[in-house]
């Protein structure tokens, strides 16, 4: 039996990660996980490859947790190599309303004007998967979006 083929979104920058299945630009499964995201990565993407034949995947490549950055950058990247599934990327305000990103401490992202700056004092907006992919700006440049410099 053929499996279908989809595109994969992956929300990684904070907890819980959501994943979102995506066949003709339209969202049919959704799959949110707690937990370190060195953990659910593998384990998500196992269970999808099973079922799924991914054409592409779309990431949150930034603000956010840099550590869950630096992970996911480095196994979409992997699989892109070895599977040659394209990867692109998003910014995380993609998927949350243009809403604040916890960073470090009690400081929160934000972007205003097209510019990505830290201030405190916010809320933290909550992420969800779009329903069509036409809704969230991607592109090729895929490379994680750094606004310190990281660790």
């Amino acid at each position: 039996m053929q499996k279908p083929s989809v595109d994969l979104v992956a929300v990684t920058i904070s907890s819980p990660s959501l994943f979102g299945i995506y066949q003709n630009g339209k969202l049919i499964k959704s799959i949110i996980k707690e937990g370190k995201t060195s953990d659910i990565l593998p384990e998500v993407f196992d269970e999808l490859s099973k079922n799924y034949d991914i054409n592409k995947i779309i990431y949150s490549k930034g603000p956010g947790s840099y550590m869950a950055i630096k992970l996911s950058f480095i196994f979409f990247k992997t699989i892109e190599i070895v599977n040659g599934i394209k990867l692109y990327g998003a910014e995380g305000f993609e998927f949350n309303r243009n809403r604040p990103i916890k960073a470090v401490g009690k400081s929160f992202f934000i972007k205003e004007n097209g510019i990505i700056s830290i201030k405190n004092g916010l809320e933290a907006g909550e992420f969800s998967l779009p329903e069509n992919l036409s809704e969230i700006n991607f592109s090729e440049d895929n490379a994680p979006l750094y606004i310190l410099n990281p660790v």
